[in-house]
């Protein structure tokens, strides 16, 4: 009795803050309705604080950033929207709008095609999503083996054969296309520059040399780290190594 009891509590407890984050997120709409931008990134960031990820979260809070002319956090916040959902359309084309409002002119090393396609296929959705369509394709194959094995007509048992095999290979693609998103979003430790200006070094001491410098809001890879200083890569291939304090990651 003691169990269903707690059980129904936490149910409820469940649903009442649920109620609350809904409450404040709607609150949060009605000031940027009323262009009250300082106010509603307040009640998101609020919101943000109980442990809440959402790309609608996100992509309001960015949408407030770029309205009050700060650069840096809105590139930070749409980045993190896609993070969530790489398939946020209005979050890809808001951050090219925030890009332009960037100092940092900087081109992209040409990509392979394998670079090519991993970006508008295996990126376009999170690897959670792709390990969920990998276990719906194994259980769909089995299911079609198991039609396959007890079906006595020949024409079926074609049919069930030739289907569980594509549901197989879409099982290996979509597993291979899980381990290579997850790897890549691993391997790639995205941070976003906040300092106004902030000098690149060519190692990690305040005496060392300077090899370039970098704005706010300037997109970068974080390759390393150690103690106060964090070794970045940029689009366009240079490496440098620059002060934990002046970026973000996401």
């Amino acid at each position: 009795m003691k169990k269903v009891v707690s059980i129904i509590v936490l149910l409820f407890s469940l649903v009442a803050y649920s109620q609350e984050v809904n409450k404040l997120f709607a609150e949060g709409n009605t000031f940027y309705k009323e262009e009250n931008y300082t106010r509603a990134v307040g009640v998101y960031l609020a919101i943000e604080e109980q442990g809440i990820e959402s790309d609608d979260l996100y992509f309001n809070i960015a949408n407030c950033y770029y309205k009050m002319n700060k650069v840096a956090p809105a590139i930070y916040y749409y980045e993190k929207a896609l993070k969530v959902n790489p398939a946020n359309a209005d979050a890809a084309a808001n951050l090219e709008f925030a890009k332009r409002m960037t100092i940092d002119v900087i081109e992209d090393l040409p990509k392979t095609f394998l670079q090519r396609f991993s970006a508008s296929v295996i990126q376009k959705l999170p690897f959670d999503t792709w390990a969920i369509i990998a276990v719906v394709a194994s259980f769909l194959a089995a299911l079609l083996f198991l039609l396959y094995y007890f079906s006595e007509s020949s024409k079926k048992k074609l049919f069930y054969f030739n289907t569980s095999i594509l549901a197989v290979f879409i099982l290996a693609i979509t597993v291979f296309f899980a381990f290579n998103n997850y790897k890549t979003v691993q391997k790639n430790r995205i941070a976003i520059i906040f300092s106004p200006k902030v000098e690149i070094m060519n190692a990690p001491s305040v005496s060392s040399d300077e090899i370039f410098e970098l704005h706010e809001g300037t997109k970068v890879i974080v390759l390393d780290v150690l103690d106060n200083w964090k070794k970045i890569k940029i689009a366009d291939g240079k490496t440098g190594w620059i002060s934990t304090d002046a970026l973000k990651e996401i």
